[in-house]
């Protein structure tokens, strides 16, 4: 299922909106729930990450759709966000928060449909494990196949991601019950590593982009146990 984020403080435009995604629906076969906002400063301070795709307003009373795009690009840098706006200087800012493209009001149903054929082919594969991290400055969708490992440090957790590092403050014992069955192990009281990076085992390491993580002395045979499984079954 396509989940739709309409922020739009004009009752009529929302309206439409819903029911232009109605129709697309109906024609294309394609499933997708409609989540409504009146503000952009709504759906900031409500965001779980759970969108695919966000219809943007750009002139809002309380936050504008630029503030609410960049806002949310902090958090989230895959959901695809559409501006539908009469105001095309805006341009260069849409570039700035990587927004697909504007719809421009007046909204005919032929544009709306070509436009969200686009934005659908833009949602990212979603054969991984999405997953969503509590930061201090507020949520991270990121997902499985995109995370080398987790350490812990204090009382955090640092992700270790194609994107960079992600940290939030959780305990270990929490993300091993969460990732283990997602093709995690953890290596020693430190490390929770994803087998899909493991590159080899060396001098009781294991190896992941180059770093070498310590695996312990108790969880070695385990370790190994569980490498060997994942690349069989990989």
């Amino acid at each position: 299922m396509i989940t739709i984020a309409i922020v739009e403080d004009e009752e009529a435009y929302a309206k439409q909106l819903t029911e232009y995604i109605e129709k697309y629906q109906r024609e294309s076969g394609k499933s997708i729930r409609v989540i409504r906002f009146s503000d952009g400063d709504e759906i900031v301070e409500k965001y779980t990450g759970e969108y695919d795709i966000i219809l943007m307003d750009i002139q809002m009373k309380f936050m504008d759709g630029m503030s609410a795009a960049e806002a949310i690009r902090k958090r989230d840098t895959k959901v695809v966000i559409m501006f539908i706006t009469n105001m095309t200087n805006y341009a260069i800012r849409g570039y700035e928060v990587d927004a697909m493209d504007y719809v421009l009001k007046p909204v005919s149903y032929f544009a709306f449909s070509q436009k969200l054929d686009r934005a659908i082919k833009r949602i990212p594969h979603k054969a991984g494990n999405p997953v969503i991290v509590n930061t201090a400055d507020g949520i991270v969708r990121t997902d499985t196949s995109s995370i080398y490992y987790i350490e812990s440090e204090g009382h955090n957790l640092i992700y270790h991601t194609t994107d960079g590092e992600i940290k939030e403050r959780a305990k270990m014992q929490d993300a091993e019950e969460k990732f283990v069955p997602l093709g995690f192990f953890r290596s020693n009281k430190g490390y929770l590593v994803n087998l899909e990076y493991v590159d080899g085992v060396k001098d009781g390491c294991c190896i992941i982009k180059g770093e070498a993580l310590l695996i312990s002395r108790a969880r070695r045979n385990d370790f190994m146990t569980a490498l060997t499984q994942y690349m069989g079954e990989h």
